[in-house]
This record gives structure tokens, C-alpha cells and sequence, in this order.
């Protein structure tokens, strides 16, 4: 029984020559698709909310925007666009109001466009030229609404791009765009699982409610499908303008798991019809290549990404529409080159049914619209190789691509294919799609389907596997109590099954300790890590990776513990051990350096620890792809160390990277955007621009309180940045509200001497210091000593900090006999830790003089 230490790294597939992108295609004209990925903000200060006339215009505005608000005041719009994260907005402004909003929202990146709605057109038509987000000035809301259909009207398909290079070594392929990874796996296991469709259509139909609440027109569109809906007018519902188009897109676009299952028998049936509407007219073709086209806008920085992948290969990540009718995909395209930020693409794509059976069909007798478009429409993951590109026009706005269907023996694809087939192993359909739903982060969706699963295996292997999965699942969460007694769970299971010195039980021991060490319980951990490395060291070879990863572990408890010197020896075995193992295994290699910089940096020998992490990077910048994750992680402490450094311009820099990383391949809400945010504060801080500060810091707590359990230790470190920016502001009764909030969740997190509760009990001491509230700031500091006293050498430098605060304390309180005994304590640690000239130790003696003064 081989139980698994935890699941791959998430985006482990992306690329330096695969990139995933947003394309946008404006509909035909007879066409309305209703946005959901857009909202529309209404600013008007005398609006009446309850009148009929408003009624009515929600309604016409949300036939083509679903989420509409009414803003009745300027600077509530501007807070709503800048909380905004992936999603567009577009503005209607009164007259009287625009030229003092225009000029404060216009460069917010979030905003789209903006429409002046005045009866008065002739007095705003000067004025209104200086800004090109500006649509027009309308009087009426019909040519509002008008205006707003050709914006929304751009079907945003996710597709993927492959170089010529890739695909060479299974290292590029591990360098493919999740996007394109994870929807070809999702696609792959929704046409295999079995749906029950009553339950099904019953789970999707509550979940477009919720969504479309507000929007009558759409809730009764929906009651019709849950009501007709049979799997043979697939393509009729999908071809309809409603709710199904614009939810499935956006649902592959961002990777939404709950969307893409509950409409998973719905997407089973649109491949299905394909399929069997392929089959029937394929003799029609006479086995002859035709072309078909498509139109659409393509923001220029991804165009870039195209042009960069002629001769390689292209993938459409969601069903594909396309038109035999060249002029009709032409108007298309010159809609999509409006936009000065946006290129309109012809896509002429060639097809030879005779080599490729890629279904696609031609739907006219099935579509909602009825032999009106010549539509061709290609299933999932159509795949086609890039050729020409040329310019179309003279100001680099419309271009012309070339694309061949792939053929079914073509090499570079046959790779990919194979690739992803092994990306999610798993017994079952559902089993893969767990193991999927943890890959890409979608923890609680993965945890209901893991304990359906447990509910149904008898067998202990099974169960095994789904213990850790679960376990893996709540430690990700933060819930670290579930996550141990998950694991406990599998240990039992093992014991029973296993011999006692069985690497399986080395695996279970070290999740175990992980969850203790999330948990600041480090002696539990350090106990089940040498558990683990017993087992290691009788049942594996010397130089066994898995040596190597306990030994890791090990060294972290002691950083951890502070005890660096037994924490290097732990991490230099480690390293030893990835140095000599051929082949070198660099991602192993690269995470033993990142273990023995993060050491030097505890111990503020930055230099060393740039080193270290310097050369984790340079290996992860050679194996993995320009957005990885991992890199982003990497960026962001190679940034925290510059900042300690002194070099806020370096950290800035690095900080930068990481962020650009993790706004591109992570969800908006994920907890590792919200520490770019918080690493961002911090460099604000450092620099006294407080006011930045506090807008990051504000940005990471939204997402932390959105995304962690209310105990989580993110969230306390967030509280205390919000708060030290409050305290140099020299508000520091505000401060003192975070602190307390960051003290109450140390205070419920075991262990009950855990250092981060002393570092919170210091920050508040210091407040009411500063607050002139002595015996307050007085009993903080003395919890704080009581916890390091127990926890850390006699001579930590921590200690003498304390001393020091506690001596600061008397002094103020002209209790000048025990300020004296502190100081001399403080000064005791110093003289043995810093160097002669130290100022901390120059002040401490100044201090003792002073207070002698008065004995």
C-alpha cells in the first residue's frame, strides 16, 4: 500500500512557450449574450430605487449585463472599481457629473468604458473627446443598451498556444499552460462519467438562479430549460441567447469546478450531438479540404503570444463556433480592432476531414437561429497548427491567421495527448477528477467528493488514499486538527496492513508532522519526523529522496525552534543527499537550498541567504515555466530579503515578479495573491509611504477573510501589518483594534508558547507604551517574557529586546531600581551577541546611566 505524501505542486504545467489566453469574439448581430464576467455601474445621485421608470431600465440593462448596481454616490462607483480583480466594468454617468468622475476613474484598469447619459448631448460633446473610454452621450436608455451590446457581445474563449519547441522532452511538456492541461482533463473525465440527469439539471438550474436572481427574463429562460431541456437539442440551447453560452465559456476561462461540473452533463451531451451530427455528414465532404472562418478581438499583448507561435500549434479550450462566410467573420474581426488595446483577428482555418476526426458538424438545422449563419461548430480542445500572419490594414489594428486542423498523426500532438492522459491517475473517473479538483485548488469542492468516495469504498486501499487526500486537503485549508486526525486515520489503516518499517508509514509520519508544524506544535512534530526517518534510514537506500525530504523537515523544526546550527546539519544532509543522486533530481535540489537560505535569513546573514536562494532560482528559472508558482514564491522571498538588506528598488523588483505571476494564474481570492499584497505593504512601509501601505495591506485582508478559516494565522499577520501602518500614522488607538484581533487568533491557536503569541503580546505592549499606558504595556511585555524565557536559549538576542521593553516600562514609571535590573540583563545578552560598537548596545548603557541618575 503506497499512501502518497501529498499531490503534485498545483500549476506544475505551464510554459515559456505554451501561453494561456482570454479571446474575444464579437457574436453576430442577430445574437445577444448576456456578460457575466462584466458589471455595470449606474451612478445617479437623485435615481428613485422604487419607482416603475427604474424598474424597467434594470430590466433592459440586465438583458445585456446581468450584475447591475446602482451607485447613488460618485466615490461609492470608484471604491467598487478598485476592489475589482478579474472582471470589467462599464459606467453610465449622468451629464452634470461626468466631468469630475471622468477624470478620476478613467486610468483604473477595471473600467471599460463609459456612457454619459444627458439629455443635453451638444454640451458635453467637447469635453468628452479628451477620454477614450467614453463611448458616447446618449439620451435615452435604448441606445444605452444598444451601445452596450456591441461591448458585451465578445465571447471570451480560452485558448492555449504551443511553440514549435515544445513538446520535444517531457521537461517542455511539463511547461504546458494549466489552462489548456486542466479543461482537456476536465472535458475528459465529464464524457466518461455517468450523469443522473434529473439531479443533475436540478443542481445546475439552482446554481443559475443564484446567479441570475434578479434577471426575470433569464430566471424564466431557465425554468424553460430545466423543464424541456432533452440531450438532443444540446446545440439549439447552446446557440440560444441565454444564460448556458457565456456560463460555460466563463466557467473554462477561470477554471470554475463547480460550474464545470454541474454543467458537466451538458457538456457530455453538446460533444455527443457534435459527434453524432459529424458522423452523419462527413460522406458529404467527399473526404475534400474546405475552409471555414472565424472573427475576433485579441488584446495585442496576447496577439504578440500568437505571433510568436507560427508553426506551432493552437488550442481552443472551450467549443469552437466558426463561419463558412468570410465577410461575415470579416465584420467580426473589424469589431474586434475598435479597441485601441485589441487587434481584430480573421482566423481562416483550413480543414481535411480525410486526416483529422476532430468532430465538428455543421448546425444550421439544429441552432437556435436556424439555417441563418452557415455555423460550423467544433467540439472541445480543437486543436489547429498556426501558419501565416499578415497585416490587413495600415495601422496595426486587423490581421489574417492561417490555421490547419491538426491531422490525427501529428507528432507534437500525439505527445501532448499522452502527456495529459498521465497528468491525473486515478482507478475511477471520479477519483481523477478529485485528484484534478486538488490540483487546481478547489479544496472544498475536492473534500465533498473524496468523503462521498470514502463512503462508498470497502476496500482499505481505497480508503487509505482518501484519507490523505483529505488530510492534504484540510491542511491546505488551515484546518490543522481535521488535517492530523485525516491522517491518524490512514496511519491506522497502514499499521494494520503494513509492516511496521513499510516507507508508506515513513510518508504518513511526515504529513503528520507537517500538519504539527503548521500548528506551531514543533516537539510533536519533531517526534513523528523521527519516526519517519527511522523508518527511512532501515527500509531505504542512503541516498533515497525520501531520506532527503525527511531530514528537510527536520531542519524546519529547528529553524523553527531557532535552533539553527542543528537546522543546517539537517538541511546539509539533505542537500548531500540531492547533490549525489543521479540523475539529480533539481526540483529536490533547489528546495534544499531554499531550506538552507531561509536559515541564514532567521539568522539575519542575508548575504548568505541571497546566495542560497539565488541558486534555488536559477535552477527553477531553468525546469519550470516563466509563471510558475513556485518561481512566484521564490521572487517574493528573494524580495523580503532585499528589503531587510536595505535595497528597496531590488525588492520592488522581485516583489513585482511575483505578483505578475500570481495575478495571471491564480484566482483573485487565492491566499498566495494576498502575501504579494502583504509583501508590497511591507516595502510601502519600510519606505514610509504609509498610505500605499495601508491600500495593499487592505487588499490582502479582503482576500484573507474571504479565503481562511477565522483562526488562521494569515489572517493575524495581516491584522498586525493593518496595525503597525495605524500606529506610524500615529493612530494608535486603530492600531491597537488589529493587534488585538491578531492576539485573538495566537491566543486560540496551540501551542499556548508558541513565539508568534509572544511577537503579539511585544507589538501591544509597545502600543500602550506609546499610549502612556504603562501598566498596560507593563503586563503585555511579561506575558511576552514568560514566553521566551521558556521557549528560547538564556542569551537569544529576543530576550534582551524584552528586558529591554520591560526596563523602557520602569523607567516611565519611575520604578528606576528594576528599570536598572532589566537593562543590566538586556546588556548581559548583548555584550555576548553583538559586536562593540552595536548602537542597540550603546543605547542600553546610555539607559543604565540615565536610570542611575536617579537611584
Amino acid at each position: 500500500m503506497a499512501a502518497q505524501e501529498s499531490p503534485e505542486n498545483f500549476g506544475s504545467i505551464s510554459s515559456t512557450g505554451a501561453s494561456n489566453t482570454t479571446v474575444t469574439a464579437t457574436a453576430p448581430s442577430t445574437r445577444r449574450r448576456i456578460a457575466q464576467n462584466y458589471l455595470l455601474f449606474w451612478i445617479d445621485a437623485s435615481i428613485d430605487q422604487t419607482s416603475k421608470d427604474c424598474e424597467d431600465t434594470l430590466a433592459q440593462l440586465r438583458t445585456i449585463v446581468n450584475n447591475v448596481t446602482i451607485c447613488t454616490q460618485p466615490d461609492e462607483c470608484m471604491q467598487l472599481l478598485d476592489s475589482l480583480n478579474d472582471e470589467k466594468a462599464f459606467v453610465i454617468i449622468p451629464g452634470y457629473q461626468g466631468q469630475h468622475l471622468v477624470p478620476k476613474i478613467h486610468g483604473m484598469p477595471t473600467l471599460d468604458a463609459i456612457y454619459i447619459f444627458c439629455g443635453n448631448i451638444s454640451s458635453h460633446q467637447e469635453w468628452s473627446k479628451n477620454w477614450k473610454k467614453i463611448k458616447g452621450i446618449y439620451s435615452n436608455i435604448k441606445d444605452i443598451c444598444d451601445a452596450l451590446k456591441e461591448d458585451v457581445n465578445q465571447d471570451s474563449i480560452p485558448i492555449s498556444f504551443v511553440t514549435t519547441t515544445e513538446a520535444v522532452s517531457s521537461e517542455n511538456l511539463n511547461q504546458l499552460e494549466p489552462n489548456y492541461m486542466y479543461t482537456q482533463i476536465f472535458k475528459d473525465i465529464l464524457l466518461k462519467i455517468e450523469h443522473n440527469q434529473e439531479q443533475a439539471m436540478q443542481i445546475l438550474a439552482v446554481s443559475c438562479r443564484n446567479l441570475y436572481s434578479e434577471n426575470i427574463s433569464e430566471l424564466n429562460i431557465i425554468d424553460e430549460f430545466q423543464r424541456d431541456y432533452c440531450p438532443e437539442q444540446a446545440i439549439w440551447w447552446y446557440t440560444r441567447e441565454c444564460f448556458i453560452y457565456q456560463m460555460l465559456n466563463r466557467a473554462f476561462r477561470t477554471l470554475d469546478a463547480d460550474s464545470i461540473i454541474n454543467m458537466g452533463f451538458f457538456i457530455r451531451d453538446l460533444h455527443q450531438q457534435i459527434v453524432q451530427l459529424h458522423e452523419q455528414q462527413l460522406p458529404n465532404y467527399h473526404g475534400k479540404p474546405f475552409i471555414t472562418y472565424r472573427g475576433q478581438g485579441l488584446l495585442k499583448t496576447d496577439f504578440e503570444k500568437l505571433e510568436k507561435t507560427k508553426g506551432g500549434l493552437m488550442s481552443f479550450n472551450s467549443f469552437l463556433s466558426t463561419n463558412t462566410k468570410k465577410e461575415v467573420s470579416f465584420d467580426f474581426a473589424e469589431r474586434g480592432s475598435i479597441k485601441a488595446d485589441m487587434a481584430g483577428i480573421l482566423f481562416i482555418m483550413t480543414i481535411d476531414p480525410s486526416v483529422s476526426s476532430k468532430p465538428f458538424a455543421s448546425i444550421d438545422e439544429v441552432s437556435y437561429f436556424k439555417a441563418e449563419e452557415a455555423e460550423i461548430l467544433f467540439a472541445m480542445h480543437t486543436v489547429f497548427r498556426v501558419g501565416e500572419i499578415k497585416q490587413m490594414d495600415n495601422n496595426g489594428q486587423l490581421y489574417q491567421v492561417e490555421l490547419q486542423l491538426t491531422a490525427d498523426d501529428d507528432e507534437q500532438l500525439r505527445q501532448l495527448t499522452e502527456f495529459i492522459s498521465k497528468e491525473v491517475a486515478g482507478a475511477t473517473e471520479w477519483e481523477r477528477m478529485g485528484m484534478l479538483l486538488v490540483k487546481t485548488g478547489h479544496f472544498d469542492k475536492a473534500e465533498e467528493l473524496y468523503k462521498e468516495l470514502l463512503e462508498q469504498s470497502l476496500d482499505d486501499y481505497d480508503k487509505d488514499i482518501y484519507y490523505h487526500q483529505l488530510g492534504y486537503i484540510k491542511d491546505k485549508q488551515g484546518n490543522y486538527e481535521q488535517a492530523a486526525e485525516y491522517y491518524k486515520k490512514a496511519l491506522e489503516i497502514e499499521k494494520t496492513n503494513l509492516p511496521t518499517n513499510h516507507p508508506s508509514l515513513a510518508t504518513t509520519y511526515n504529513n503528520i508532522g507537517k500538519v504539527y508544524v503548521h500548528k506551531g506544535e514543533y516537539s510533536k512534530a519533531l517526534s513523528f519526523y523521527k519516526k519517519a526517518l527511522e523508518i527511512c534510514e532501515q527500509s531505504l537506500r542512503a541516498n533515497h529522496p525520501s531520506l532527503a525530504t525527511t531530514y528537510n523537515n527536520i531542519g524546519e523544526v529547528y529553524r523553527h525552534k531557532r535552533k539553527y546550527s542543528k537546522a543546517l546539519s539537517f538541511y546539509k544532509k539533505a542537500l548531500r543527499i540531492c547533490e549525489k543522486t543521479l540523475p539529480v533530481n533539481l526540483s529536490n535540489l533547489a528546495t534544499s537550498y531554499d531550506n538552507t537560505g531561509s536559515v541564514y535569513q532567521s539568522m539575519k546573514k542575508y548575504s548568505k541567504a541571497l546566495s542560497f536562494y539565488e541558486k534555488a532560482v536559477r535552477i527553477q528559472e531553468e525546469i519550470l515555466p516563466e509563471n510558475h508558482p513556485d518561481l512566484a514564491t521564490s521572487y517574493s522571498i528573494i524580495g523580503s530579503v532585499y528589503m531587510f538588506m536595505g535595497e528597496p528598488s531590488e525588492a520592488l523588483s522581485f516583489y513585482g515578479k511575483a505578483l505578475a505571476i500570481r495575478e495571471k494564474t491564480l484566482p483573485t481570492d487565492h491566499p498566495d495573491l494576498g502575501q504579494s499584497y502583504n509583501n508590497l505593504s511591507d516595502l510601502c512601509y519600510n519606505m514610509k509611504e504609509y498610505s500605499k501601505a495601508l491600500s495593499f495591506y487592505e487588499k490582502a485582508i479582503r482576500i484573507c477573510e474571504k479565503t481562511l478559516p477565522t483562526n488562521h494565522p494569515h489572517l493575524a499577520v495581516s491584522y498586525n501589518n493593518i496595525g503597525k501602518v495605524y500606529a506610524h500614522k500615529g493612530e494608535h488607538s486603530a492600531a491597537l483594534s488589529f493587534y488585538k484581533k491578531a492576539l485573538e487568533i495566537y491566543e486560540k491557536s496551540p501551542p499556548a508558547n508558541h513565539p508568534d503569541l509572544a511577537t503579539s503580546y511585544n507589538i501591544i505592549g509597545e502600543t500602550y507604551k506609546q499610549m502612556e499606558e504603562y501598566s498596560a504595556a507593563l503586563s503585555f511585555y511579561e506575558k511576552a517574557l514568560g514566553i521566551e524565557e521558556k521557549a528560547l536559549p538564556a542569551n537569544h538576542f529576543d530576550l534582551a529586546t524584552s528586558y529591554n521593553n520591560i526596563g523602557e516600562v520602569y523607567k516611565k514609571m519611575r520604578e528606576y531600581s528594576k528599570a536598572l535590573s532589566f537593562y543590566e540583563k538586556a546588556l548581559g545578552i548583548q555584550e555576548e551577541t553583538l559586536p562593540k560598537n552595536h548602537p542597540d548596545l550603546q543605547a542600553v548603557k546610555e539607559n543604565i546611566e540615565i536610570v542611575k541618575q536617579y537611584l
